[in-house]
């Protein structure tokens, strides 16, 4: 895994269909919220489900890694500070999310944010899609196509708020399909062609010491 972030930004409801899904609304402007970097694991390391949770779920996402430091960036010039894409799963505990009111435990936990390797950004951005997959069964497909915020202005919203570092993560947000893990799972999100991370789940006591 590359170097580790000062920060990672997640874009909640980015697409239509996962925000109808869970009975939100589309968001005006876009929708940001933080996960730590201590949450972050590679690929083939357990997610550890908590025993504060009874819901925890996948979300396959889009990662883009930030190249360099920057801030307040016209749409325009966005692409520019980008250094890569790499697959990403904004693992949830949906209870928690639901209940505190606010994501940053739901989001939070350690090994809560699998990220795959780092590749180049291809020149036509509007090819990607992402891919969930559990047990080897297809949950999630999303096109870039499908956000309701593109990656450019995105990156320029977040740089007018707070300044960019290299190794830092956008999260683009995850399209429809987001369902439960369950120990002894294993939970793949891939970009095709692009990057992919598989992990299998274990509970958090489960883990070997």
């Amino acid at each position: 895994m590359s170097a580790r972030p000062t920060k990672i930004v997640c874009v909640g409801r980015n697409y239509v269909d996962h925000a109808r899904e869970l009975g939100n609304e589309v968001p005006a402007n876009p929708l940001l919220f933080l996960k730590p970097p201590s949450a972050l694991i590679g690929p083939g390391e357990p997610i550890l489900l908590p025993d504060a949770s009874e819901r925890v779920e996948h979300e396959a996402e889009i990662g883009i890694v930030i190249g360099e430091r920057c801030r307040d960036l016209a749409p325009e010039d966005a692409l520019r500070v980008v250094s890569g894409v790499r697959a990403l799963n904004d693992v949830t505990a949906r209870d928690l999310q639901r209940s505190d009111g606010q994501w940053t435990r739901a989001k939070g936990f350690d090994t809560f944010c699998p990220v795959g390797p780092v590749a180049a950004l291809p020149a036509d951005l509007s090819a990607l899609t992402v891919v969930c997959r559990v047990n080897g069964e297809e949950r999630q497909r999303g096109s870039v196509r499908e956000m309701v915020f593109g990656i450019a202005a995105l990156i320029s919203h977040v740089s007018r708020i707070m300044t960019w570092e290299p190794g830092d993560i956008l999260a683009t947000g995850t399209p429809a399909g987001v369902g439960p893990l369950r120990p002894g799972d294993v939970v793949e999100v891939e970009i095709p062609g692009v990057s992919s991370v598989r992990n299998p789940v274990h509970r958090r006591n489960d883990r070997e010491t």
